[in-house]
């Protein structure tokens, strides 16, 4: 009971950060509307004020992403979540993933001379998905080898599912964010001919002003969709090496507690 207490302490962290997500996604959503409403209201007074002064202005950060329509608010979405992602997996793996050299050099003794609990005791203090598996490779201790190996490697599979916990958004975010930004361009360059169409103004100023904005939104949504993907493949080559390094874990576990056994054979 102790032990699934210690493998699920991080849920209550993952639930608030469940609800602070959808908090967000609530308050975007809301903004998102509010500003759609504004969108053409702003674009209105910004036209009359290019007729009365054409006085040129220094472009800042904000300024020009604000200027890249409605899409940039689901894409700026994204990439909080794609950051609260990336801190909480590459933490949670970095912290699961450590190995302690010792360890089966500290249970050998007891392993081998039969002492399960101070061998549970040392493993109980370690709180990484090594420690997990060797402590079921423990338990199991006096079973045939082949049934020790199997539910070290169904403990192996099931870590890995933790560790690959919520990566998969970040595949999917990779493709949807520069999705958005290029939806988001699109919509921007036919807001662009429809207005040449009504006021017949065919002039490089009006197009080229226009579309430099709205490829703000393709910018931004290509930067987000750069971010997920690259961490999602670093996050991925840390559970690789995890994966290969519990494999030789497990290999030494084996033959530590056959060796017992082979000693008592030879006498």
């Amino acid at each position: 009971m102790q032990n699934n207490e210690k493998v699920f302490l991080h849920q209550p962290i993952l639930k608030t950060m469940k609800k602070q997500i959808k908090y967000i996604f609530t308050l975007g959503f809301i903004f998102f509307t509010f500003f759609a409403f504004t969108q053409d209201v702003a674009a209105e007074v910004v036209n009359e004020g290019a007729k009365t002064a054409a006085k040129p202005e220094s472009l800042s950060i904000f300024n020009m992403l604000m200027k890249g329509g409605v899409f940039l608010i689901p894409i700026g979405l994204l990439l909080f979540y794609t950051i609260i992602v990336i801190v909480n997996r590459y933490r949670y793996i970095r912290r699961m993933s450590k190995y302690n050299m010792h360890m089966l050099n500290e249970i050998k003794p007891n392993l081998q001379a039969g002492n399960i609990a101070p061998v549970l005791d040392v493993l109980s203090r370690d709180e990484t998905a090594f420690g997990n598996v060797i402590r079921e490779g423990v338990l199991t201790v006096g079973r045939p080898v082949a049934q020790i190996e199997s539910n070290m490697e169904k403990v192996v599979n099931i870590e890995i599912g933790k560790m690959e916990k919520s990566i998969g958004h970040l595949g999917l975010i990779a493709g949807i964010a520069p999705t958005l930004g290029f939806i988001g361009t699109i919509s921007g360059v036919i807001k662009i001919f429809y207005s040449i169409s009504i006021t017949e103004n065919v002039s490089i100023g009006n197009i080229s002003g226009g579309l430099y904005e709205k490829m703000i939104s393709s910018g931004s949504g290509l930067i987000v969709g750069i971010v997920a993907f690259s961490a999602y493949h670093l996050l991925n080559g840390m559970i690789d090496s995890y994966a290969l390094a519990i494999q030789k874990v497990n290999l030494d576990f084996v033959n530590l507690i056959q060796r017992p056994s082979n000693g008592d054979q030879t006498k």
